[in-house]
């Protein structure tokens, strides 16, 4: 029998479970640890609320999460509660499958001001996740900078721009709805420090910013290259650039009939946040395109602002024994493998790159190695010895079954066309499983 330890329970984790059991078939047990007590990773805190049809892969882990070899183990932080030496101890693999749940820090002046934020903190705050459901920013101000040219800004773009009744059917959080209706905004302003052919920017999420009932968004037609030097482009990115030319052709009349006005602001490398006790602007300076890469040219401005989001990327949590790449931020590798026994998978291996169907073929690829590794398994004890060490240690293990309790709380308590009222705190959720 074979052992296996994947830590972090979101699309990787289940992945790999999955790979590991059409591997082995019976002969593996899966244990799938998560420092919260419910599962998913960033299907549940990550992903927008409005986009409720990419969080129905959630049913696809479920059907891996129910069968007999493969467990959930939530409320265990590992690196705190059990080490990662400990789990090698048990198990034959120790697969990280923790993802990029920190912000890449930005490095200037001013960043920590209040009012500013990275966009794991302000996406955790409207999705709910323990972490950032204090977070409570200020929308009193008339102008937001959402620094970055990646999905991610367009998200925080969206939630920021709409309205209540524009929220039905999703789940974003009560607190998170509240705040957004007292929203003061009239103007956000994305910020990119290249041009419209070196966006990150998927169509489909571009193409919600022309169908915003309050919002709409504006690009000026001397940033966009000549019609002809699109076809030089993959077909994903044409389409993108082809509705930021759409977005250039909108009227300048039409802005005087929404309230809220989106400006793509490209050429504009952020050089600061400025402020005395919170956020007032940015500084910026414009830039140009020199072989792929923004080169300044001196010339600056500033953006008055009183809400600054930075939507630049994201960083693998460190965990005490593991070696990490500081400048890649994410665990050190050879296709997976970080050190005899332990390996990693998806963010943690990749860094933050891919789409969440990026991460099968990853899990896959990681039990292949494992297998290779481990043969028919080392006669570790696997999950009885984690019982163990948990029931020495007095841990509160949330299962799937627990989960699933939550999950029908939450569901109960949804306000009318929402899905689920999600728990927000830890101490919610663990009352909510009952005894």
């Amino acid at each position: 029998m074979r052992h296996i330890a994947i830590i972090g329970s979101g699309p990787a984790g289940y992945y790999t479970a999955e790979a590991a059991q059409k591997q082995w078939g019976d002969d593996v047990r899966v244990d799938i640890f998560d420092m919260l007590p419910v599962p998913y990773g960033l299907i549940r805190t990550g992903v927008a609320p409005d986009h409720q049809s990419i969080k129905g892969v959630a049913r696809r882990y479920e059907a891996t999460a129910l069968s007999e070899n493969v467990r959930f183990v939530g409320n265990v932080m590992v690196g705190k509660d059990v080490t990662v030496e400990e789990l090698q101890g048990l198990y034959d693999a120790v697969v990280l499958a923790t993802g990029a749940p920190h912000d890449r820090k930005m490095d200037l002046p001013g960043e920590n001001l209040p009012n500013v934020y990275g966009s794991a903190a302000f996406v955790g705050w409207y999705n709910g996740h323990p972490m950032f459901a204090n977070l409570d920013p200020d929308l009193s101000g008339d102008t937001a900078v959402v620094i970055g040219m990646g999905n991610v800004a367009l998200d925080v773009t969206r939630i920021l721009s709409k309205t209540r009744e524009e929220f039905a059917g999703s789940d974003i959080v009560a607190h998170a709805l509240d705040v957004l209706d007292t929203s003061k905004l009239r103007r956000i302003v994305i910020l990119g420090r290249r041009g419209p052919h070196q966006i990150m920017m998927t169509p489909k999420e571009l193409g919600e910013l022309s169908h915003l009932s309050r919002a709409a968004p504006r690009v000026d037609p001397q940033d966009l290259p000549e019609v002809g030097e699109d076809a030089l482009l993959e077909p994903g990115l044409r389409k993108s650039v082809n509705h930021l030319r759409s977005f250039a052709a909108i009227p300048a009349s039409h802005y005087g009939d929404v309230p809220i006005e989106i400006e793509f602001d490209f050429y504009a490398s952020p050089k600061a946040i400025l402020g005395d006790g919170k956020v007032t602007g940015v500084e910026v300076e414009r830039t140009t395109v020199e072989a792929g890469r923004a080169v300044g040219t001196g010339e600056t401005y500033v953006i008055p602002a009183g809400l600054v989001v930075c939507c630049i990327g994201y960083q693998t949590s460190r965990i005490p024994g593991v070696p990490f790449d500081d400048r890649a931020g994410r665990f050190p590798n050879d296709e997976g493998r970080i050190l005899p026994g332990l390996y990693c998978v998806g963010w943690a291996r990749r860094g933050p790159s891919g789409t969440i169907g990026t991460n099968r073929p990853d899990g896959f690829s990681v039990i292949e190695k494992i297998a290779e590794d481990i043969g028919a398994g080392a006669g570790k004890q696997g999950r009885p010895g984690f019982d163990a060490l948990a029931q020495a240690r007095g841990l509160d293990v949330v299962t799937f079954r627990d989960w699933k309790k939550i999950e029908a709380e939450e569901e109960a308590r949804a306000r009318e066309g929402a899905p689920r009222e999600k728990f927000v705190r830890v101490e919610e959720m663990i009352a909510a499983r009952g005894s």
